[in-house]
């Protein structure tokens, strides 16, 4: 398996994904279609990546743990600013979400609350 990937989600989002078949939210208010692929990090731009975006979001989250191997849209890794994020060119097939930790207002995660 190829390192995991991640993808702070509402829980809204992540509910409404598993309905209907495929994850399509890029980031915080963006969508897929506007965006042109999913926002993703790895493990230590996870906390960042809170702070910047989602501290302030006022309702649940959730940290998607994504199996890029799983996954039938491409991933690249591309330059942000002087890092590089992996981008998902695609929706994110549920079933390749291998793990669903709640985050707390801290952005912390700790026990999964769904693990496939």
């Amino acid at each position: 398996m190829m390192q995991p990937i991640f993808h702070i989600a509402t829980v809204a989002d992540w509910e409404a994904a598993q309905r209907s078949g495929a994850y399509t939210t890029s980031t915080r208010g963006r969508t897929l279609a506007e965006e042109g692929f999913i926002h993703a990090s790895r493990t230590e731009q996870v906390a960042p990546v809170f702070e910047r975006y989602y501290r302030d979001a006022g309702e649940p989250l959730v940290l998607l743990v994504v199996d890029p191997d799983r996954l039938s849209a491409e991933v690249r890794v591309e330059p942000v600013g002087a890092d590089t994020y992996p981008h998902v060119y695609g929706p994110i097939d549920p079933a390749a979400v291998v793990e669903v930790h709640p985050l707390d207002a801290d952005g912390r995660w700790g026990q999964s609350r769904d693990q496939r």
